[in-house]
């Protein structure tokens, strides 16, 4: 249920979490949080009704994509009649740290930042919590980032906030790996006011989509570099 006291509303794509989604909806800050939607992106567990139970509105998502899932949250709250005034994305197999959220919040509501990234390069990181493919794979992007747009990024992980009004701004297109990146590209484009938090990082609960197979892996590091290249002549 929304709280119109509160300017910050969660979005969680989840695919099969059903054991570690309670964890993350537990440890969200409900002082700063008026609504956590949590994007049901053709689980075959039950990660919907666990989601429902813990107090989330839940929404389904059958085309799978981690930017399809992300987008059917904002679809949905561009149907309510108050919005928000910040959009915070979240995973939720438990490896970042939602108490966290405060981190990346406060700098636009304090400070006029248009979008705080969570970065797990500066924060601290538990062993394990990052596969060499992955860690590498964020290098390789964020120099890329900093080379042809100029902004020194320095992860592309998904925890993340950004202002509603802003986002919309973006016009995001991508529905697959690729969204986290555009997100970016886009951001720094438009000369947005940009900083990376230092945020905590832990070994996830389950395997993971992206990273934890060789296919996951493969094609997530192919639509980021399509991404990068993408955007490289387009307009802001």
């Amino acid at each position: 249920m929304y709280s119109e006291s509160k300017k910050v509303t969660v979005i969680i794509p989840a695919l099969n979490e059903e054991e570690s989604l309670p964890l993350v909806l537990r440890d969200i800050p409900r002082d700063l949080v008026g609504e956590i939607v949590v994007v049901d992106n053709g689980s075959t567990d039950n990660t919907f009704s666990v989601a429902r139970d813990h107090g989330a509105t839940v929404l389904k998502e059958d085309k799978r994509g981690y930017g399809s899932a992300c987008w059917r949250g904002i679809e949905y709250i561009k149907e309510q009649p108050r919005r928000p005034e910040i959009i915070v994305f979240l995973d939720a197999d438990y490896s970042d740290y939602p108490e966290e959220i405060s981190l990346l919040v406060k700098p636009i509501l304090e400070e006029g930042y248009d979008m705080v990234l969570g970065s797990r390069i500066t924060g601290r990181r538990e062993k394990g919590s990052m596969t060499p493919q992955s860690f590498y794979g964020n290098k390789l992007g964020t120099f890329l980032m900093k080379l042809f747009f100029g902004f020194p990024y320095t992860d592309l992980g998904p925890f993340r906030a950004i202002k509603y009004d802003k986002l919309m701004d973006l016009n995001m297109q991508d529905r697959t790996y690729g969204w986290t990146v555009e997100m970016q590209i886009k951001a720094a484009k438009k000369k947005y006011k940009i900083k990376e938090a230092p945020v905590n990082y832990r070994v996830r609960i389950g395997k993971s989509k992206v990273s934890g197979t060789v296919k996951g892996t493969l094609m997530a590091s192919y639509k980021i570099l399509l991404t990068i290249f993408k955007y490289l002549f387009s307009p802001p």
